[in-house]
């Protein structure tokens, strides 16, 4: 989990990148870190910071969260991102959201993670949106809701973020919150797989061997498992292996069914 959280970190950044509107001020800040003068552009986003733009608030946070310009500083980013979240800037309520769920530069406090990330996913971040759906699987600082835990992992799966469409079809595959659907199911597998997301690409792999969803097909198969195996899935690599053993969408190779089962097995 701690791997997402970074993921969702660092597209947060992204978006506030290629969405937000910017003074020349700001743009000055980002003409020094797109060359990476990080110290530059800190210098750039401080001040403006001071005086109480909540943009350049999230992007000082931002920087003392990476230590890029400034010593690594977990405090301090909260810090400043609670200040832009004050005023109401999402991708500040997302991060900070964030902290608390991880017990970053703060005490671990799910309750005061759901508060920040609601707000944050009521403005749309798709970040935050899967992150409280996640909690309301889990039952994480609020009731265990499979039902409210699709909702919110619905929103985000339809903004394209891979890793909240792997999770939505892993409820239509159980029936979590939703009816078992192998169709719907293998719909979102396949755009999370699509966009390089390893869970999915395993699940796929599963639906074309069984036929859930989809026609029976073992080389559809074992395609998709050598995608997800490639990027050192255990689970996969193991069923790649298997693969390879008995012949099943592939030739029958011993030598790579060894490999890929000794890999699987570390």
């Amino acid at each position: 989990m701690k791997h997402l959280l970074s993921i969702l970190y660092t597209l947060a950044v992204l978006l506030l990148a290629s969405t937000e509107g910017r003074c020349a001020d700001l743009q000055k800040g980002w003409d020094a870190f797109n060359n990476g003068d990080y110290a530059a552009a800190f210098r750039e986003w401080k001040p403006l910071a001071e005086q109480g733009d909540a943009k350049a608030r999230f992007l000082v946070g931002a920087m003392y969260y990476d230590g890029q310009g400034v010593p690594h500083d977990h405090k301090e980013a909260v810090k400043w991102y609670r200040l832009a979240a004050e005023q109401a800037y999402a991708l500040a309520q997302n991060n900070l959201g964030l902290m608390y769920y991880e017990g970053q530069g703060v005490i671990q406090d799910y309750a005061l993670a759901r508060k920040w990330l609601q707000l944050s996913a009521g403005q749309g971040v798709p970040e935050a949106q899967f992150l409280l759906g996640w909690m309301y699987y889990k039952g994480q600082g609020v009731l265990h809701n499979y039902t409210e835990a699709a909702q919110w992992l619905r929103l985000a799966a339809d903004q394209e973020l891979a890793v909240a469409q792997t999770n939505l079809g892993l409820m239509y595959l159980k029936g979590q919150g939703v009816p078992r659907n192998y169709n719907e199911a293998f719909k979102w597998f396949k755009l999370a797989a699509v966009q390089g997301e390893g869970i999915a690409q395993v699940n796929l792999g599963l639906m074309y061997f069984k036929g859930h969803g989809v026609p029976q097909d073992h080389t559809e198969a074992a395609n998709w498992y050598w995608f997800a195996a490639d990027q050192g899935a255990p689970s996969a690599q193991i069923k790649l292996g298997m693969m390879y053993e008995y012949g099943r969408g592939v030739f029958q190779d011993y030598v790579s069914a060894y490999m890929w089962y000794s890999l699987g097995a570390l």
